[in-house]
């Protein structure tokens, strides 16, 4: 019997991780996938990825693998190592009494007489065989929502550009519209998954998932930073100098906001709680901006002029100046 090298079909190293063969596995499913693949064995490479796949993502059945590997003489039949039984499943095919996570009956699938004999059928010898399933990969996707939908929780339909195999093998974008919930304090970045929303499967097989990433559609007032927001305040100079009552926009709605006197360009005045919502919540940031009134007209001028002449200050006595 012929050894297979998963790691070679898969092209990646023994050492490589789960989003290593992950990334490894799309590729190659795309490369040689029948429905579109132009390969003239398309079919055999595209079993033969995911029969490599389903054994290396399981971290039990890739476990067995590798210890397979210092046992394997290329020249003669297979000889298992002493207590070789992965996954609870013996080499015809029955299972055993163990309670592994082995290759079920009810997910087998047409994968090749190495990969039975390591794994087993998982299935009695009066069954048929099936034709090769394999599920279908899951798609991604970024969707843009207003800071209110994380704020408060939402329903919402999108209209997504969807690739799609038409039965002449050509790959085609099909609009979908979706309805999809928004969780109440998703952070910009995170995920929301849909179910079986993302490629069909092939042979009959599961449909991959479908992951939208959230980022937030710019805001006139508010920026977000994780779980956090903030706002930027502007203050007239004698608002920021003597202090002040006034009111400011939160997302939960208007609050009086108290100015603390002396207020400078910068300042930040922390409102706990009042970011986004969450087991801890964030906070949101008012961020003091000094807004100068324009000289535009006889009076103003004259109010500073009388401020130059009469207080003493001098905003760049920190600098070195020559």
């Amino acid at each position: 019997m012929e050894y297979k090298d998963y790691y070679k079909i898969m092209g990646v190293g023994k050492t490589a991780t789960d989003a290593e063969i992950k990334r490894a596995y799309r590729k190659l499913a795309r490369k040689y996938h029948p429905d579109v693949s132009k390969e003239t064995d398309a079919e055999s490479k595209f079993k033969e990825v995911g029969e490599a796949y389903e054994v290396l993502k399981d971290k039990e059945k890739r476990a067995a693998y590798d210890q397979l590997g210092s046992n394997w003489n290329a020249h003669q039949d297979f000889n298992p190592p002493p207590g070789w039984n992965p996954g609870g499943f013996d080499h015809r095919g029955g299972q055993s009494g163990g309670q592994g996570g082995g290759f079920g009956g009810g997910d087998s699938e047409d994968f090749s007489d190495f990969f039975e004999s390591l794994f087993g059928q998982g299935r009695s010898t009066g069954n048929r065989r099936r034709g090769f399933q394999m599920q279908g990969e899951d798609n991604h996707a970024k969707i843009l929502i207003d800071l209110d939908d994380s704020f408060n929780g939402a329903t919402r339909s999108i209209s997504l550009q969807m690739p799609e195999a038409g039965a002449d093998g050509r790959v085609t974008n099909r609009t979908r519209t979706l309805k999809v919930s928004i969780p109440k304090g998703i952070k910009q970045g995170q995920q929301i998954r849909l179910s079986g929303q993302g490629a069909a499967g092939r042979g009959g097989g599961k449909k991959g998932d479908l992951y939208l990433e959230v980022e937030f559609k710019p805001h006139r007032h508010y920026r977000v930073e994780g779980a956090d927001i903030f706002l930027d305040l502007p203050l007239a100079p004698w608002e920021a100098a003597l202090g002040a009552k006034i009111k400011v926009p939160t997302p939960a709605g208007a609050i009086d906001l108290k100015i603390p006197a002396d207020s400078q360009a910068g300042k930040k005045l922390r409102l706990k709680g009042r970011g986004l919502p969450s087991k801890t919540p964030g906070d949101l940031y008012v961020i003091v901006q000094i807004a100068q009134p324009p000289s535009d007209d006889d009076k103003t001028r004259e109010l500073y002029e009388r401020m130059r002449d009469e207080i003493t200050f001098n905003p760049r006595a920190n600098l070195e100046v020559a």
